[in-house]
């Protein structure tokens, strides 16, 4: 099958985003993903580059309209309205657990007194990740928050509040549920009235309940279930339960949005300059992606040049994304991938990321 692609570029842009095309075609000739998208805007512009096939049936091309899955980038939106609201002094990072969520963090060593709703959104509360028992949440057809939280309670946190580091779904989880019980509303309507309505992303939204669709456009979701073997069977999962991932990866987005998202919060636009710093305040990442450091919501990654973007990524069952940009905002990087596989010289989307991030960010730009 011929593999399309798509490409719109300002005159000024010129051969040097050649490079990144050429990436986006080895990722799907060596890589073997079924399709790639990225957009760049910066002061030259917007770029968009396309490889590969929204749907391997039909052969249909992936385009910038298309909505997908943003899996952990969910949690940036969370962090946001938490810190919104800290914001309007309705609650505060200092605050316990215990104290919004009562008796909810209990048992095999958990202890919701000592874990600070800034420990949750940067990471470093020590809860067990829900997902790390994947038996136990397959087991049910429905998962409530309260059920992904207690099936994380079944086991003993990782470390003590504070004495390490460690990427718990849990932790977004809880906040989501803070989220609901300091104002009263659904999450996603508390997403959709402080940032999504506000900012114009019609695209962007997170499911209510177990809904497994995605609406509008949007391309097929493929997943090898995490088997690195190159012969791995792969699976249709456009359509998938996403009660199991809620508040910490449940959302759908598109290319444009995350663009406007991401601008306005590296902007400055969507919180005071006090929620701003506690945001971008950071501590080092352990056994993640190599070179980051994590605040709330976002994180950073330092590349081989030296250069510093500032984003998040995000990984769910067939699509893996990536924003990453300049601390202002100003220049951005949206990728996505309707797979959660990379073959030949990477192994996994995440290599591919990284290695459009270098091209953009470190290589030197033709002088419009």
């Amino acid at each position: 099958m011929t593999q399309p692609h798509a490409r719109t570029a300002s005159a000024a842009m010129g051969a040097d985003r050649d490079v990144l095309q050429r990436l986006l075609d080895r990722a799907v000739g060596e890589g073997g993903v079924p399709g790639i998208v990225i957009e760049v805007r910066d002061d030259r512009g917007r770029w968009f580059g396309a490889a590969g096939v929204a749907d391997t049936d039909t052969g249909r091309a992936r385009t910038p309209q298309e909505r997908f899955r943003i899996g952990s980038t969910t949690k940036t939106f969370v962090a946001t309205v938490i810190l919104q609201l800290v914001a309007e002094r309705r609650l505060s990072l200092d605050e316990t657990v215990e104290e919004w969520l009562p008796g909810r963090v209990r048992g095999h060593g958990h202890r919701g007194g000592r874990i600070s709703i800034r420990r949750l959104l940067n990471h470093t509360s020590g809860i067990c990740s829900y997902t790390e028992d994947p038996e136990m949440v397959n087991r049910y057809e429905k998962h409530t928050p309260e059920l992904l939280v207690d099936i994380a309670m079944a086991h003993p946190p990782a470390f003590e509040p504070g004495a390490a580091w460690g990427y718990s779904n849990t932790n977004y989880i809880l906040a989501g549920m803070i989220v609901e019980r300091v104002t009263g509303q659904a999450l996603a309507d508390q997403i959709a009235r402080r940032i999504t309505r506000p900012l114009g992303l019609d695209g962007t939204y997170l499911p209510s309940g177990a809904d497994p669709t995605i609406q509008g456009p949007h391309p097929r979701h493929y997943t090898k279930l995490m088997n690195p073997a190159p012969d791995a069977v792969i699976h249709d999962a456009t359509e998938l339960d996403s009660s199991m991932f809620w508040a910490a990866g449940g959302m759908i987005s598109t290319i444009g949005d995350l663009h406007r998202f991401f601008g306005a919060l590296l902007g400055g636009r969507l919180l005071p300059s006090a929620q701003q710093e506690e945001m971008f305040t950071t501590v080092p990442t352990e056994n993640w992606i190599p070179d980051t450091t994590y605040g709330l919501g976002i994180s950073s990654v330092t590349l081989s040049c030296g250069a510093t973007v500032w984003g998040m990524g995000g990984a769910i069952f067939g699509s893996w994304s990536y924003t990453y940009g300049t601390r202002d905002g100003e220049h951005l990087v949206v990728i996505d991938v309707n797979g959660d596989w990379a073959d030949g010289p990477w192994d996994d989307p995440v290599g591919i990321f990284t290695d459009l991030l270098h091209a953009e960010f470190c290589s030197p730009k033709t002088t419009p």
